[in-house]
């Protein structure tokens, strides 16, 4: 990862990652579709079969931090950048990291106000040990996180 991008880690005593696999997208849906893609055949690769249910959540969790990347954070002309790595420890944590340029929407969970959308951060709740979002570290924007026990 290029350490201009690296988000801060959460507080936890943890090795680095054993595994790490990360690109830019298009800040479009279809980027989108594409990082979602991608995560599940790295995941496959990495021995958690397309079935597993591991392998659905850490989709599923990808597929809407790209998601919000694409339709909250979007900035004209940038990319999005997502980080999937999985860790050296005896019981893996693999983490989804979705990295925007704008930094003057935060995520916020639950229901929009008078609108039909807002759910899908209560789904990456549910489904990851833990989740946030920290400050971009080289220049404007967030990292949205969440990491899933294998």
């Amino acid at each position: 990862m290029n350490p201009r991008t690296r988000t801060p880690q959460p507080p936890a005593q943890q090795p680095g990652p054993a595994r790490l696999f990360a690109m830019r997208f298009t800040s479009t849906p279809r980027g989108a579709r594409l990082a979602r893609r991608l995560v599940a055949h790295r995941l496959d690769s990495w021995g958690h079969p397309y079935a597993s249910a591991v392998h659905e959540t850490v989709t599923a969790v990808t597929a809407e931090l790209a998601a919000n990347a694409v339709r909250h954070g979007h900035v004209p002309g940038r990319d999005f950048h997502l980080a999937l790595t999985e860790s050296a420890e005896e019981v893996p944590v693999l983490r989804v990291e979705v990295t925007d340029t704008r930094g003057d929407r935060w995520p916020r969970p639950g229901p929009a106000p008078g609108g039909e959308g807002g759910r899908g951060l209560l789904l990456v709740a549910a489904l990851a040990r833990d989740g946030g979002t920290v400050p971009r570290t080289a220049g404007p924007g967030k990292t949205v996180w969440a990491e899933v026990v294998t």
